[in-house]
């Protein structure tokens, strides 16, 4: 039997498109689970993004042989509206598109989130709010609506969240309201994965997935938040703070979300997967700030 086989699975995914050139995350997992077989529907706010991600994994669908699935390389395509999924509507859209498609979601990913600065002082109330809908809020969202569909399918179905170690330690950056909901994320998740074991028989399962400092397109537009444009000294910021020595790249979140959404994962439900070269477990401190404590 293959492997991590995806085959003629729907995978509904919003956030599919990058900030600019390059594999983002949702891209990425995107284009591996196409890999695996995967029927991939997806959204984002910037339908231009969204149809830039459908480009580059129908390029890969010609550029690259996958032995690993039964039924060839999946299918992709993108809703061609803008889908602010912090808005209810917003999300019913894409819900419906994607149900009057295919009829059944077997894997949804939440891969939406933005990073402002700011602690509870510096940060204004709308500022806040924005933080809390498009990080948590757009989860709950989804979830309210594919959970439902997910419980009454024959097989089931998973649900992949997309969380942060900054919602698990201090990394460096004044965000105090993105590290609050990308902790909330985890927490939501093991809680609504407990609810659904029960009610399920596990059919139904949900995981998160936490990235560390990777070095995706959005590296660029925190280098202009958080380090005055310096693009190249916030990537040599960034590189030193991990263990490894390097940030890690968008397709080690993506092999993890792929492990999470799998068969082979199918007693798996609650949990998470730290993706960070070890920077969780360190003290945050480079080896020379170590060398001379």
């Amino acid at each position: 039997m293959p492997v991590f086989d995806l085959s003629n699975k729907v995978v509904l995914i919003t956030g599919v498109g990058a900030v600019g050139d390059g594999w983002g995350n949702g891209t990425t997992m995107a284009t591996l689970f196409a890999r695996q077989g995967a029927i991939i529907f997806g959204c984002d706010i910037n339908v231009e993004a969204a149809n830039k991600a459908a480009e580059t994994i129908r390029n890969d669908s010609q550029a690259t042989s996958h032995p690993c699935r039964e039924s060839g390389y999946g299918v992709v395509e993108v809703i061609q509206d803008s889908i602010d999924v912090t808005q209810s509507s917003a999300c019913k859209k894409f819900f419906d598109a994607c149900m009057a498609k295919h009829g059944r979601i077997d894997i949804l990913i939440n891969n939406v989130g933005k990073s402002e600065p700011g602690g509870p002082a510096e940060l204004s109330e709308e500022t806040w709010d924005a933080q809390t809908n498009v990080n948590l809020k757009s989860v709950y969202l989804m979830c309210h609506l594919v959970l439902p569909v997910m419980e009454k399918q024959a097989t089931g179905g998973r649900v992949l969240n997309v969380a942060s170690i900054a919602g698990m330690r201090y990394v460096g950056k004044p965000q105090v309201a993105y590290a609050a909901t990308k902790s909330a994320i985890i927490q939501f998740t093991k809680t609504t994965a407990v609810i659904y074991a029960q009610r399920t028989g596990g059919k139904v399962r949900l995981n998160t997935v936490v990235p560390g400092l990777m070095a995706t397109p959005l590296v660029s537009v925190l280098a202009k938040k958080y380090a005055g444009g310096d693009e190249a000294g916030y990537r040599k910021t960034r590189d030193a703070q991990v263990p490894t020595g390097s940030m890690g790249s968008a397709w080690d979140v993506a092999h993890a979300a792929l492990f999470l959404c799998s068969d082979e994962a199918g007693y798996v439900t609650g949990q998470k997967i730290v993706v960070d070269g070890g920077i969780t477990g360190s003290t945050g401190r480079t080896p020379a700030e170590l060398a001379k404590m």
